[in-house]
């Protein structure tokens, strides 16, 4: 549908490509690096999870809008993109949840976005030569101009973007996921709670409500926090948040946990945070061609699959990964990348998926649980080694 007031807008890309469509959301212009994600369902919570920092996103499903947005649905204070381009915007959401339009959304956020061109197009594009940098401008409409603004922005290799979506004070959390929205019948919480130090490379809100749900008491601290403050809340496990931009420069990040891992408790990480363990225990990582983003990626080994939810650039280069410490327990199976990890000798693991799936499947909600089981043996037996 195209709106009565609509006004041109143009994409292009830092190859040159270019393409005529009508901007949604703020006037202006936005250079970033532009994927594409493949779900069907959760614009808002793509729109706002942190770890699309830097990035333009193409939603390959035909139209957006049709639910409008709510603050519920939220994965951090507002968006966290550089812009949106979709095939088709609706103006007039139709859902009892809705209190907002996406295009009203996007223009009080200063979020520019295009819509009307035609994304099939450029998803072949990117699979084909790679996600890369783009520009979307209602203001410049020579595509020789924008190209050239294009070409003078940094690349996503090399960039160091957590610092500006880490929190800058140490906070509590405590809302667990809303009944409303509970998929399990009973998540058995601990006696005592458990205490967990999540360390914020960007974290989205719905890890936390699923650590909270598993009985934990949630202490989030900026990403150079030292790790000496960290050990002083006395935690019974450490966690490694999501985020953006290339984990190998986040070298606070990386010395921290390493540091952590010295102290033996119990560390689980997801997305950015499978990397940053990787890269503590001496594996390196690498660019994709196009990245994994979307909900029904499938991942396991061994004969067992769990389809997941999946946003991220950049995976572990598993030959460099320790044979003699580090197993490798899932793999994406479209590509064989490493999809999760875990010491063999301590109760650290990983994915590079997200378990807690807003939006998506719920297969992998089980790694919340073997966390919180791995605290509580950890606490166990600390306290019978004091006792004795």
């Amino acid at each position: 549908m195209l709106f009565s007031n609509s006004k041109p807008a143009l994409l292009v890309l830092a190859d040159g490509t270019a393409f005529k469509g009508w901007s949604v959301g703020a006037s202006g212009t936005t250079i970033g690096e532009v994927v594409f994600n493949t779900g069907m369902t959760g614009y808002q919570e793509v729109l706002t999870d942190p770890s699309y920092r830097g990035q333009i996103v193409t939603f390959t499903y035909p139209e957006l809008g049709n639910t409008g947005v709510n603050p519920d649905d939220e994965e951090s204070d507002g968006p966290q993109v550089r812009g949106l381009i979709a095939r088709n915007i609706c103006p007039r959401p139709s859902n009892w949840r809705s209190t907002q339009s996406l295009p009203d959304y996007l223009k009080q956020h200063n979020i520019p976005g295009i819509y009307g061109i035609d994304t099939r197009t450029l998803t072949r594009i990117l699979r084909s030569s790679g996600a890369m940098n783009g520009g979307i401008s209602t203001e410049v409409l020579d595509p020789a101009e924008l190209l050239r603004q294009v070409q003078g922005a940094p690349s996503m290799a090399g960039l160091n973007l957590v610092k500006e979506v880490s929190t800058k004070e140490v906070y509590e959390w405590s809302d667990p996921t809303s009944d409303i929205w509970e998929f399990r019948p009973t998540l058995t919480a601990s006696e005592e709670p458990l205490t967990v130090v999540a360390i914020d490379f960007g974290i989205k809100r719905n890890i936390l409500r699923r650590l909270s749900s598993y009985g934990c008491r949630i202490i989030v601290v900026p990403v150079d926090t030292p790790p000496e403050e960290i050990l002083k809340y006395n935690p019974d496990g450490i966690f490694l948040s999501n985020g953006p931009g290339d984990p190998s420069v986040v070298l606070e990040g990386i010395e921290t946990a390493r540091a952590l891992i010295a102290s033996q408790k119990p560390m689980f990480g997801i997305c950015m945070g499978h990397q940053i363990l990787g890269l503590s225990l001496g594996a390196e990582t690498f660019k994709l061609k196009f990245g994994h983003r979307g909900l029904n990626h499938p991942c396991g080994l061994s004969q067992q699959v769990e389809i997941t939810s999946q946003n991220h650039g950049f995976a572990i280069n598993a030959d460099t990964l320790s044979a003699d410490d580090v197993e490798i327990t899932h793999l994406n199976l479209n590509d064989r990348t490493v999809a999760g990890l875990r010491h063999k000798t301590l109760p650290v693991f990983s994915v590079q998926y997200h378990p807690e799936a807003s939006p998506g499947p719920h297969d992998a909600d089980y790694l919340f649980d073997r966390f919180v089981q791995s605290m509580r043996e950890h606490r166990q037996a600390t306290r019978s080694g004091a006792m004795v």
